[in-house]
């Protein structure tokens, strides 16, 4: 795993100190979308190249990346890309953009041989370590990137946290059948003393029911 991140005064990775300069003073810092949107488009420019397989990941900063591939696509500065989308949000932005796409296991995607997969994290710690599964996409999200020879994380400095948990709630996956006993069993780990697990209805941001929030 590679980490890119946005900051006015971090450099990770391999990435590039990306922001302002300090003389401008906190008035002129780019605003997170624009972080976003810059190593969004780093990531894409330092590590997609024509002829590949790219996993394309789900959320605010991962919407970039796709962005900047789309554009290079209609620019002519990168030819004969196949890309596997994450979520339907991301199939559907890819389609817009005219990106081809395929899915895993397919000749296009080499039979699950993708070159470079780029998402973002809700959180992460000192040691590199992640939350993911914010944008409800976590399935997808791992399989793709489990198949990539590369995963590149990209976040803006409102990512990192001293430690995994407190920043973001960590999200499980569960299948539907008797998700009560699963939810119960959760509680009770050890680990997890203190903790309340919730099940999560729609949208991360409010916990709404899918169609109501």
């Amino acid at each position: 795993m590679l980490l890119t991140l946005a900051s006015p005064s971090v450099v990770l990775g391999g990435g590039v100190r990306l922001g302002v300069s300090s003389r401008a003073g906190l008035a002129l810092m780019a605003t997170q979308d624009e972080l976003k949107k810059q190593v969004g488009y780093k990531a894409v420019d330092d590590y997609v190249k024509s002829g590949m397989v790219v996993g394309l990941g789900t959320g605010s900063t991962a919407a970039f990346a796709v962005e900047r591939v789309g554009q290079l696509l209609k620019e002519g500065k990168l030819t004969d890309i196949v890309a596997i989308p994450t979520s339907v949000r991301t199939k559907e932005q890819a389609e817009e953009l005219g990106i081809p796409l395929t899915t895993l296991g397919t000749p296009e995607s080499r039979f699950s041989k993708i070159d470079v997969a780029i998402d973002g994290a809700d959180a992460v710690d000192p040691q590199l370590n992640l939350i993911k599964g914010g944008g409800g996409a976590l399935f997808r999200e791992k399989i793709v990137e489990e198949c990539a020879d590369k995963f590149i994380v990209i976040v803006d400095d409102s990512k990192m946290c001293d430690g995994l948990g407190p920043s973001f709630a960590l999200p499980v996956e569960i299948a539907p059948f008797c998700w009560e006993h699963t939810m119960r069993a959760i509680a009770e780990l050890p680990s997890l003393k203190g903790g309340k697990p919730q099940l999560r209805l729609g949208s991360a941001a409010n916990n709404a029911a899918d169609g109501k929030g």
